[in-house]
């Protein structure tokens, strides 16, 4: 399999520490292995007992609701643990190369630098969208995994599905699609064709539409193979027992999900909308995610005016091809009004 080639020899050879419990799982045991405290913990909840090292009901559930096998799911401390582990299990430090294509996610490349892994760059064209030939073009054969975000962020657009299918077809590497913001966007997004390619890599989180960004969880599918890799990798007990119990709880009420989602998306037409009246603002970019790409002359006047009362949006005209650019993430009804009428009310 292609997967054995791409991985660094040392993880290719590493045996990974496995606790008792993997062996020979059992709620029932009694539980004499992992030297915790017997007798129980302070507090209402009791967390005197290591959680499943591999979060197998929480698994289950999310097996069907993604209408994927569970061996397709790694879980991890955020989607920022799976950025991690793939980066460094697939890549060498100061050998092998990263592709991301600018402006995009930041954490891809904060990752690379931890891990001493090279980053090039393809960036979009200037109406946000893919450039396929320009990623091509910058692909080497140190490069061992390319970062798209669709929806983008900062951005909030789609990336073309062709130009994806494309690269998949080309890539000798790892395509990590990550779609934390997929809940948004109205569309299936990629975890439908998950078996047709061994090199996808599709990033999801419940820290966005699900609500629990408190919690801290993401979602990593990809072949068994890849995600047999990242399970030997990871810290042994890497989802605590309260994250995991919260997100049991969370696909209990997926009614409730449903309609916070309905919610935004209806918030974000409207505050779309009173944006693109607002003489301030020269541009409002479409969205497909739970925030809006703003342009104004006066962005960084308006980041620091609204700042000082106590209202923080994201400047993001640092990042290419946005320059005076905002991002706005949608609030409740009452804080976008707010938002809308401080915005209203600035003298420059």
């Amino acid at each position: 399999m292609r997967t054995d080639k791409w991985l660094r020899p040392n993880i290719r050879r590493l045996k990974p520490y496995r606790s008792a419990r993997e062996e020979h799982p059992s709620e029932q045991a009694l539980f004499l292995d992992a030297n915790e405290n017997s007798l129980g913990s302070p507090g209402p909840e009791p967390l005197n007992r290591y959680p499943d090292p591999l979060q197998k009901k929480l698994k289950m559930e999310l097996a069907q609701l993604k209408n994927v096998a569970p061996e397709n799911i790694f879980l991890g401390n955020g989607s920022d643990e799976a950025i991690d582990l793939l980066i460094r299990a697939f890549c060498e430090p100061a050998a092998q190369r990263i592709l991301i294509t600018p402006p995009t996610y930041g954490m891809y490349r904060v990752c690379a630098d931890i891990n001493n892994v090279a980053v090039d760059e393809a960036p979009l064209n200037d109406d946000f969208s893919l450039n396929t030939e320009r990623v091509r073009t910058a692909l080497t054969p140190h490069t061992r995994l390319l970062f798209l975000c669709s929806p983008n962020n900062p951005t909030a657009n789609l990336m073309d599905e062709q130009a994806i299918r494309t690269l998949l077809d080309n890539m000798d590497g790892l395509v990590i699609i990550d779609e934390a913001y997929i809940d948004f966007a109205e569309t299936q997004g990629w975890l439908p064709r998950l078996n047709d390619y061994e090199n996808l890599v599709v990033l999801q989180t419940f820290s966005k539409a699900w609500g629990l960004a408190g919690a801290r969880l993401g979602m990593a599918f990809a072949h068994p193979a890849v995600i047999d890799v990242l399970n030997r990798i990871k810290y042994p007990y890497n989802v605590n027992r309260l994250t995991q119990q919260a997100a049991l709880e969370a696909l209990r009420h997926y009614d409730c999900y449903q309609r916070m989602k309905s919610d935004l998306i209806r918030e974000r037409h409207w505050l779309s909308e009173q944006l693109k009246v607002l003489p301030v603002m020269d541009q409002v970019w479409p969205s497909r995610a739970n925030f809006i790409l703003v342009r104004s002359t006066r962005a960084r006047d308006i980041y620091h005016k609204l700042a000082a009362r106590n209202i923080l949006i994201r400047y993001r005209g640092d990042l290419p091809l946005c320059p005076g650019c905002l991002r706005i993430t949608v609030g409740t009804h009452e804080e976008n009004q707010r938002l809308i009428g401080a915005l209203q009310s600035l003298t420059f």
